[in-house]
């Protein structure tokens, strides 16, 4: 019977394990593929000598990205972008969680579920009305335009998030500190959010990489290319009518990826709490 355990137990532990190997593959290939075709010259990317491996590595197709666009402009657009609209959505986020997670007022299960609807309501129909809107408040081709609209993506997916972190902490901490002195939004800035940094650091961390990768937007509202982001302006600059410079795309990819990666791992610890906040109490 032992014997039989231990079997059962090495073949679910291999299985895993190949699930695992499997996994950690499918999530290093992008990477190595930006990496190796931003290393490649042309003729290994294109037609019949593209190879999978760079077999006479370059630095040429970096040295364009720099060369020919902008792209630390672009860079530092779109890292200001989304500091400004992950603050401004975390603001708003953290308020609106903890109310319709603690608090009791007409019609909070019908908000809660719309929060969700607004989430699921795509782009593409959002920017021709958020246009109207940018332009009544003269901040078509700024940055402030795009720092002011994120929030109607980023606000309703943070709010959500947070409500379960928030509903997980048990509501005797925050009477017994009520009964203590502290007023509710006492209890709230001085007991609830250091309890749910965890989780607030995960969804301020998913709601800045959501505003990074966003395209439609900001080239619906930026024009200009002093103003423009990452996401428009390395397309614009290196697609040229129907010829795409893969090399040049993916170096320029790969600096804006890579950082994103090292932000995860170097909070990892941070995340796993974060996802795992009141599973055991």
């Amino acid at each position: 019977m032992a014997m039989r355990v231990n079997t059962q137990r090495r073949v679910f532990q291999g299985v895993g394990n190949g699930a695992l190997l499997l996994m950690v593959l499918w999530t290093a290939i992008p990477f190595y593929w930006m990496v190796a075709t931003s290393l490649k010259h042309d003729k290994e990317i294109y037609g019949y000598e593209a190879t999978l491996i760079p077999e006479r590595p370059t630095l040429d197709n970096y040295a364009t990205v720099f060369r020919e666009t902008p792209y630390l402009l672009f860079l530092r657009n779109s890292l200001a972008v989304a500091a400004g609209s992950t603050l401004l959505s975390m603001i708003i986020a953290v308020l609106g969680a903890y109310a319709i997670a603690r608090l009791n007022f007409p019609g909070r299960a019908l908000l809660a579920r719309g929060l969700v609807f607004t989430y699921l309501v795509p782009t593409s129909l959002l920017f021709i009305p958020m246009s109207r809107v940018v332009g009544t408040l003269g901040l078509q081709d700024t940055l402030w335009a795009l720092v002011l609209v994120y929030p109607t993506f980023t606000v309703p997916f943070s709010t959500w998030l947070l409500m379960g972190f928030f509903k997980s902490i048990p509501r005797d901490l925050e009477d017994a500190a009520m009964v203590d002195g502290l007023t509710r939004f006492g209890t709230f800035a001085k007991l609830v959010v250091p309890i749910s940094y965890s989780g607030i650091l995960t969804v301020a961390i998913f709601s800045f990489t959501l505003v990074l990768q966003e395209f439609v937007y900001a080239l619906t509202f930026i024009s200009s290319a002093s103003q423009q982001t990452v996401s428009v302006g390395v397309p614009i600059f290196l697609v040229r009518g129907d010829v795409y410079y893969w090399g040049s795309l993916m170096a320029a990819c790969l600096f804006a990826s890579v950082p994103v990666a090292i932000v995860y791992n170097l909070f990892l610890d941070r995340l796993i709490a974060g996802f795992t906040v009141g599973a055991v109490k």
